[in-house]
């Protein structure tokens, strides 16, 4: 079973792994814009919405890592997964560089089309996932008094089991400074008061 099909931006300067890079994403369903550059790459990501980025690292001018850092820099913007195509060795400093860039995931060249069939399900799910906070994100109810928020069956329930139940998070709670001085601080002044008199 393949992964649900994205736009996926192939990023290779070396014409021959381009066009291997193009054919295996397509056997997988996806529809692929190509770009030799990292350049030529983020033009195409600034004129149409691409979530799904297959780059090789190293590019004359703009290598992976610096496309990378672009995408991971725009305010504002829709996630988008990014997964560097290298024939470098992965050492634990190429790995931090990459992880620091903002990097997703790896595939090592000669690509295997197993792997690269494995990458694009994790994409996949991460990028459900990021489309499901975003929607709880703009969508969600939520009374300005209590911050109870309503779901779909009109039921008022605490922000922390609505998120729960549809995403598994689970909370820790703390306060903020500002409630802590508000509120915290005159409930012990009451409870110290009442326990003088």
């Amino acid at each position: 079973m393949n992964p649900a099909p994205h736009k996926v931006l192939a990023v290779e300067d070396d014409a021959v792994a381009r066009r291997v890079l193009c054919q295996a994403l397509t056997k997988l369903g996806h529809e692929v814009v190509s770009a030799a550059n990292g350049e030529e790459a983020w033009r195409k990501l600034e004129e149409e919405p691409i979530r799904l980025v297959v780059s090789d690292w190293r590019m004359p001018d703009v290598d992976g890592l610096e496309l990378c850092r672009r995408i991971r820099e725009r305010p504002r913007e829709d996630y988008v997964y990014f997964i560097l195509l290298t024939g470098m060795d992965a050492t634990e400093e190429n790995q931090r560089e990459a992880a620091d860039a903002g990097v997703d995931d790896f595939l090592t060249k000669p690509l295997k089309f197993n792997e690269l069939w494995m990458r694009l399900r994790v994409a996949a799910r991460i990028l459900g996932y990021t489309r499901q906070v975003r929607q709880l994100e703009e969508l969600m109810p939520i009374c300005s008094y209590c911050k109870k928020i309503r779901d779909d069956k009109n039921y008022w329930q605490q922000i922390e089991g609505y998120i729960n139940e549809r995403t598994g998070s689970e909370f820790s709670h703390s306060v903020c400074p500002d409630c802590y001085q508000r509120v915290v601080i005159p409930e012990i002044e009451k409870i110290t008061k009442g326990q003088n008199d």
